[in-house]
C-alpha cells in the first residue's frame, strides 16, 4: 500500500497524518507550534511526522509523497515559510528540504494552508470546480479553485486575502505591518485588541485589561446580553462581509467553504451575519457560504490530498 503524508503547519498547532491513496488515515499526530525560532518550528514539524508515521506503523522513508499546508507567506523557490505575521519571532522555516531528507522523496508539495484546504475540499468534498476555502482563525486567508484550476500564483502566495485593505482610513495595524487589513479586525489574534480600541467607557463584562482576553470570550459575551460585546461582534461581521464580498468579486466561486477556529466555534455570529449582508454587497451571483465538513482537520486532509494528487486535487 502506498503511503502518503499530509502536514498542517498553523500558527498555533502542527498536525501530521499518514494515509493511503484513497485518503484513509492510518496514523496522526498533533503538537503545539513553537514560537521561538524557525529551526524549532522545522524540528517540531519533523517530530510530528515521525510520530504520525509511528502511529501508522510505517517508517518515514516509506512515504511516497508529502503535502504541506503552511501559514504563509511562502518562498517556494527554497521551500520555506518566510516571516509569518502570526509568528513574529520566527523569520524562516525550512520545510521542503528537511522533509525530502526525512522521507527520502522528492515529491513534496507546498501550499499555503488555505490553498491546501481548497485542494482537500475538491478531492474529498463536493465543492466543485469553482470554490474558495476561507479560513478565519488566528489569521485570515483563502485558497481558490477557479474553472477546475488550483490557483497558486507565481510565488505560491495567491489569495492572501487577509491582507485586503477593508478600511483604508484605519490605523489598525496588521501583523504584517500594514494597516486597515481584514485580518487586523477579524482574526482570532486581533479581535480582542479591536474590542479594546472600540471601548469608550461602556459597561461590559469583558476583562479588557486582561492580556489573555481572547476572541472566544468576546463572541461568548455577545451571546449573553453584553451590549458592548455585541456591538464589537457586529462590527466584526461588517468587515467580514466586506472581505467575503471582495473574495466573491475576485474569484466568482459557486461555494465559499469556511474553516478556522473562529468561524467553526461561532458560526451563528460569524457566518450568519455575512449571509445576511452579502446580497447587498455582491453585484454578481451570491455563492453558497458554509462551514467545512472536515472541522479542524481541513488543512491537514487537504495536504494529504495534495500529496496524493500532486497538488491538483483531481480525483
Amino acid at each position: 500500500m502506498a503511503t502518503y503524508l499530509g502536514v498542517d503547519l498553523g500558527a498555533t498547532t502542527i498536525r501530521a497524518v499518514v494515509g493511503d491513496r484513497a485518503g484513509r488515515i492510518a496514523g496522526s499526530h498533533r503538537a503545539r507550534t513553537p514560537t521561538t525560532t524557525g529551526v524549532a518550528v522545522t524540528e517540531a514539524v519533523l517530530d510530528a511526522v515521525r510520530a504520525a508515521c509511528a502511529d501508522a506503523d510505517v517508517a518515514p522513508a516509506a512515504v511516497v509523497a508529502a503535502g504541506v499546508g503552511a501559514a504563509g507567506p511562502l518562498d517556494p523557490g527554497v521551500g520555506a515559510v518566510v516571516e509569518p505575521p502570526n509568528l513574529p519571532s520566527v523569520d524562516h522555516v525550512p520545510l521542503v528540504g528537511p522533509l525530502e531528507t526525512l522521507c527520502s522523496t522528492g515529491r513534496i508539495t507546498l501550499h499555503n494552508d488555505a490553498t491546501a484546504a481548497a485542494v482537500g475540499e475538491r478531492f474529498f468534498g463536493d465543492g466543485g470546480e469553482n470554490l474558495v476555502y476561507l479560513t478565519i482563525s488566528t489569521g485570515i486567508g483563502a485558497g481558490a479553485v477557479v474553472d477546475d484550476n488550483v490557483l497558486s500564483g507565481w510565488d505560491g502566495n495567491a489569495a492572501e486575502v487577509g491582507h485586503i485593505t477593508v478600511d483604508p482610513e484605519s490605523r489598525r495595524s496588521c501583523g504584517c505591518g500594514g494597516t486597515g487589513h481584514w485580518e487586523a479586525y477579524c482574526s482570532g489574534a486581533n479581535v480582542p485588541d479591536y474590542a479594546r480600541d472600540l471601548h469608550a467607557g461602556e459597561t461590559t463584562t469583558l476583562p479588557l485589561d486582561d492580556p489573555d482576553l481572547d476572541a472566544a470570550a468576546v463572541f461568548d459575551a455577545a451571546g449573553t446580553g453584553d451590549t458592548f460585546a455585541a456591538s464589537v461582534v457586529d462590527r466584526v461581521a461588517r468587515w467580514n462581509a466586506i472581505g467575503v464580498a471582495t473574495v466573491v468579486h475576485a474569484y466568482a466561486p459557486r461555494t465559499v467553504v469556511v474553516g478556522g477556529g473562529v468561524a467553526r466555534n461561532h458560526p451563528d455570529r460569524v457566518l450568519d451575519p455575512v449571509r445576511e449582508r452579502l446580497p447587498d454587497l455582491v453585484v454578481t451571483n451570491v455563492p453558497e457560504l458554509r462551514l467545512t465538513r472536515f472541522g479542524a482537520e481541513a488543512v491537514v486532509r487537504g495536504a494529504l490530498a495534495s500529496a496524493i494528487t500532486g497538488g491538483t486535487g483531481e480525483r
